[in-house]
């Protein structure tokens, strides 16, 4: 099932064809998007989602969203769904039309069903490897053209190194910088967990700023957990007690091999941080 909204408050046919065929986030990927999960009818930090989709928007010179407009187009797909109790509800937002000086904006939510295989992944973990991001992890304050840090949809390196990881044998990624540290996964933040500490990288390293990651660290030091932001080095991952990847849809999914090689047990850490994040919603 899905459902279709755009901000002008209509509903439409996600099965018939809405965008233009100039659009400038098909024919270039100029544009940005967030993914929103929504249980029993209840968003999950949307606020902090449009908080991003505002900055992503500012890095891309695109006119500040609406954030009147979005709300409702979210609570339209949220009022509008008869589906399973949990919906992914993708925020996309384009230039526009090509060469079009008078072209709006476009800007819709679409609510779709959560697949069966990220439903499993939250409880059975995945495989992952790391993969080599090929940038330094100062160049996003050197290099803000780069756009390291915006959630644009140009997401084709992050859907070819996934594809990269099945030929591997594995489910995921770890990015890595080229000093060796942590950055994230194509559609993740990685948490590490050592010692009644999770850790996670800064944004200032090129890498989006987790919406979820935040969710969790407030859910873990409301649980006596202690958190940290700071770099981490890749062969770290090996010794902690648990590497998480943290994604608005697939929560908190704990990585049990990397690089073919299984990691610690982390059933237990994983599961109280998990109950952690849940209980703050309840």
């Amino acid at each position: 099932m899905r459902v279709l909204a755009f901000l002008d408050g209509t509903l439409a046919d996600p099965d018939r064809p809405q965008i233009r065929v100039d659009d400038l986030g098909l024919l270039r990927g100029d544009g940005i998007f967030e993914t929103v999960l929504v249980v029993d009818g209840v968003p999950r930090e949307l606020n902090a989602h449009l908080d991003r989709l505002a900055r992503s928007a500012a890095m891309l010179d695109l006119p500040e969203p609406d954030r009147a407009a979005w709300e409702r187009a979210v609570r339209q797909v949220v009022e509008n769904w008869t589906g399973p109790d949990e919906i992914a509800v993708k925020l996309v937002y384009t230039r526009g039309a090509e060469g079009d000086p008078d072209a709006e904006p476009v800007g819709y939510a679409l609510g779709m069903d959560i697949a069966e295989p990220v439903r499993s992944a939250r409880v059975d973990g995945v495989a992952a490897v790391r993969l080599d991001r090929g940038f330094a992890p100062d160049l996003a304050e050197r290099a803000p053209w780069l756009l390291l840090g915006a959630k644009t949809l140009s997401y084709g390196v992050n859907m070819a190194a996934l594809r990269e990881a099945a030929r591997r044998g594995a489910d995921d990624v770890v990015f890595t910088a080229t000093d060796g540290s942590v950055l994230e996964g194509p559609t993740s933040t990685v948490v590490l967990v050592r010692g009644g500490t999770l850790h996670t990288p800064p944004p200032t390293v090129g890498i989006l700023p987790g919406t979820t990651q935040r969710a969790v660290f407030r859910a873990a030091e409301a649980a006596g957990w202690a958190t940290k932001i700071e770099p981490i080095a890749a062969e770290e991952l090996f010794s902690a007690d648990a590497v998480l990847l943290a994604s608005s849809v697939r929560k908190l999914t704990r990585v049990h091999t990397l690089d073919g090689t299984p990691l610690p047990d982390s059933t237990g850490p994983h599961a109280e941080l998990a109950e952690a994040y849940e209980r703050q919603y309840r």
